[in-house]
């Protein structure tokens, strides 16, 4: 055990791929959060009846299972530019995009590959821990349901963070829409043992409640959407509470917790 896995406390929070690393070994319950876009489009599509398999990003072999398994294999919707994002020409008709998946049919099964909050799913689901997708628009439902699946075990939440597109290490950019989802998300599960980087993540969305729409359209993550010609999937993004639908990962697939809450 080291000061990273912030023994002690029964809520952590901590980023990115080396936060699965450090913390779901040690918890019951992680919560992966990717508010644009990977978990706001996997609550979107479970609210229309789909269900959603991660990908790890950028694997062939994933793909190909996925379709094996009866998977619809969807695309980003997206392209790099030097400027950050442009929608892609010619995609299928479902993408990483929640926008895309609005009128989803039910019974749809989608395989999604992200590079941020779909592979922490998959790598999360490793450590043997449950796995939640949580997301400004389910945050209360999953908080209450990760405190209720936990019992008296340890709950990880993973704020994914977005990467740097200008450099070419192309690292973790903690992101202003994963603290403010990890912080709404935190003060759901409510009072218990929380580590100091949970409690700043929930007195973060508490301070800027009033204000978070605003705030997602004008960081630098809502710019991109905005500047791709998107600017709806950051809308739908910030509708915060309107899903009472708890994802919860169930042998490699992104299905409506048995328990659902109401917000």
């Amino acid at each position: 055990m080291t000061v990273y896995q912030q023994d002690g406390y029964s809520v952590r929070l901590e980023w990115g791929p080396d936060g699965v690393r450090s913390l779901a070994p040690h918890c019951a319950v992680v919560i992966i959060i990717d508010v644009l876009v990977f978990t706001t489009s996997v609550d979107v599509a479970l609210g229309r009846g789909g269900r959603v398999m991660p990908l790890p990003w950028r694997d062939a072999e994933a793909d190909e299972r996925a379709r094996r398994a009866g998977a619809v294999v969807t695309r980003s919707g997206l392209r790099r530019t030097a400027e950050g994002f442009d929608v892609t020409p010619d995609v299928n008709i479902w993408t990483l995009r929640p926008s895309s998946l609005v009128e989803l049919p039910a019974g749809t099964l989608l395989a999604v590959a992200s590079p941020n909050g779909a592979t922490l799913c998959v790598r999360a689901a490793g450590s043997g821990a449950t796995v939640l997708a949580g997301c400004l628009r389910n945050a209360t439902a999953v908080g209450k349901a990760a405190r209720e699946l936990a019992g008296d075990g340890v709950i990880g939440v993973v704020p994914a963070g977005e990467r740097w597109h200008d450099t070419g290490e192309r690292g973790l950019r903690p992101s202003l829409e994963e603290l403010l989802g990890a912080g709404a998300i935190v003060e759901a599960i409510g009072d218990r043992n929380r580590s100091p980087e949970t409690e700043l993540a929930a007195l973060t969305y508490a301070a800027a409640r009033d204000r978070l729409r605003d705030l997602l359209t004008n960081c630098v993550s809502g710019r991109e959407l905005a500047h791709a010609g998107v600017p709806v999937d950051v809308e739908l993004a910030g509708d915060v509470d309107i899903s009472n639908v708890v994802p919860i990962l169930v042998d490699g697939v992104f299905e409506p917790w048995a328990g659902r809450t109401d917000p």
